[in-house]
């Protein structure tokens, strides 16, 4: 499964204003719960029990936060840019630019993890991360996105 194929453009943000881990995963998971059709709160609970086990802030500017419902039925992705950076207390401490939202539903880890490690190897190309920094709209962030996410 590619990122493209689960990417909704309604859930593409490109310039969250929150300043603090709770406000950016609020914001981002407006839309997605739209989409999912499940209560923001219980979402954002669950991203925040997750962050608790540990920060999905990877470092190099990427968070992707993600969580498991269990009324979910398919799987919903979201995506947005922080302009001026989040305090998401990030492996190397620096703040946080570029969310991917993952939430999955609860039987579903072997499809959680390909997705997760799949968002993970796209964005350790320096190059697509300042593209993506500077796209201003979620067609040319979907664009981007399906020019680096290729099968080999």
């Amino acid at each position: 499964m590619k990122i493209i194929d689960v990417l909704h453009k309604d859930a593409i943000q490109t310039d969250l204003k929150a300043t603090d881990k709770k406000g950016i995963l609020e914001e981002l998971v407006g839309p997605v719960a739209t989409i999912a059709q499940v209560d923001a709160e219980e979402l954002v609970r669950v991203l925040l029990e997750r962050e608790r086990l540990g920060s999905t802030g990877i470092g190099g500017g990427i968070g992707i936060p993600h969580g498991k419902l269990k009324r979910l039925d398919n799987l919903v992705l979201g995506f947005g840019i922080s302009r001026q950076g989040v305090d998401f207390e990030s492996m190397d401490g620096r703040p946080t630019h570029i969310f991917f939202v993952l939430v999955t539903p609860e039987n579903s880890t072997g499809l959680h993890l390909r997705l997760l490690a799949r968002i993970s190897k796209i964005l350790k190309n320096d190059i697509l991360k300042e593209r993506l920094m500077s796209a201003d709209d979620p067609e040319q962030i979907l664009r981007l996105i399906q020019e680096e996410d290729v099968d080999f």
